[in-house]
């Protein structure tokens, strides 16, 4: 199963890899609204930059999943697949490896952006990059498996890119991604918002590359690292259990 799905995931990166303008577009929207915020915020580039990088994992990993597999869904290719040895858990990592790839990638281009642009501390700590790694990794899974479980809410790709980037740019807002502190935000949405793993990406991502005592900008005062990974991992296992509840290889009901 595992076999299958790193295959399925080479298969998955070599199609999209021929899609130059899907690339171009995916890698460099974080690093063009960094170069916007930055400039507009030049004392807030470290936060925006821990923000947009959150913010690039769930657009690649939950609205790109999305739609995604509501084309593969619509020009047939999940019914052809069903007919294979393909199991479904195997399609799903293949679908994981390649957003994960894909966020790795925009994250070192946004990365470097910031860095040269505007002079973005990175990590000197092992212990901090540990931390970039884990919630990197938490954010991806998490978001992807929402991501395939959303896709079966439209029969179509048109609805499911909709739907995909109507909660995307709700989340955003309401998380932090483009406010900084948090803390200016009304307690109602960052209330909203904590049911959500956009918030706690972000925060996640904060405390990575921001001084620790900009902790005391965050809602608890702290960073809440265990919460952050107790609430990314949650969103795991019930993005898991929604997929294998909700997923489906073809529009027939």
């Amino acid at each position: 199963m595992i076999a299958l799905g790193i295959a399925r995931g080479g298969v998955e990166l070599r199609q999209f890899f021929r899609l130059k303008e899907a690339v171009v577009f995916t890698f460099t929207l974080p690093a063009f609204l960094m170069v916007l915020l930055g400039s507009i915020f030049g004392d807030a580039a470290q936060a925006f930059a821990a923000g947009m990088i959150g913010s690039g994992i769930v657009s690649t990993s939950f609205v790109s999943m999305g739609g995604g597999i509501a084309s593969d869904r619509e020009d047939g290719t999940l019914k052809r697949l069903r007919g294979t040895p393909l199991p479904a858990t195997s399609y799903f990592l293949g679908k994981i490896i390649l957003v994960a790839v894909s966020s790795l990638a925009e994250a070192v281009l946004l990365l470097a952006v910031a860095k040269l642009l505007f002079g973005l501390n990175l990590p000197s700590s092992p212990h901090r990059w540990l931390t970039f790694g884990w919630v990197f990794v938490l954010g991806v899974t998490s978001c992807a498996l929402l991501g395939i479980a959303a896709s079966s809410l439209a029969r179509s790709v048109t609805g499911a890119v909709a739907i995909m980037n109507l909660v995307y740019v709700a989340l955003q807002f309401i998380s932090g991604v483009f406010v900084t502190p948090i803390t200016q935000l009304p307690t109602v949405m960052v209330d909203a918002a904590s049911f959500f793993p956009v918030k706690w990406i972000c925060q996640g991502f904060r405390s990575v590359f921001l001084p620790d005592a900009l902790a005391a900008n965050e809602m608890a005062g702290r960073w809440e690292l265990g919460t952050v990974a107790l609430v990314l991992g949650a969103w795991c296992v019930a993005g898991l259990v929604l997929c294998r509840l909700t997923f489906r290889w073809s529009n027939s009901r």
